[in-house]
């Protein structure tokens, strides 16, 4: 009788950690499919944000701002900044003289030289 009792509850035991096992494996597995689109889709969103586009903005302004003050040689390394900055901003979101100075920024870089 004990014999029996102790099987059982070696057999429930081995099937619990089973089962736990297989959850964990399950979950890992549906973590590591759908962790990405959930941030994909997170990112995508913070990046239509008012707050993420008014600060892209401002941010691109100051640097302009900073450029116009800057030494050749500054100049060079803002001129990359800006450009790597705005590689994938929505340029609509910029006034009129801010787009044009990207726009000059991407003409120079393109010719070689700033």
């Amino acid at each position: 009788m004990v014999k029996q009792t102790v099987g059982w509850f070696a057999l429930v035991l081995v099937l619990l950690t089973a089962a736990t096992w297989a959850i964990q494996g399950s979950d890992f597995a549906l973590y590591r499919f759908f962790a990405p689109k959930q941030e994909a889709v997170r990112r995508e969103v913070f990046e239509q944000s008012k707050a993420y586009n008014q600060g892209m903005v401002q941010e691109i302004q100051n640097m302009q701002f900073e450029y116009v003050k800057a030494t050749p040689d500054q100049k060079a390394a803002l001129a990359s900044i800006i450009l790597h900055r705005t590689a994938d901003f929505d340029m609509s979101k910029l006034s009129p003289d801010t787009r044009a100075f990207i726009d000059s920024l991407r003409a120079t870089a393109m010719g070689g030289a700033f």
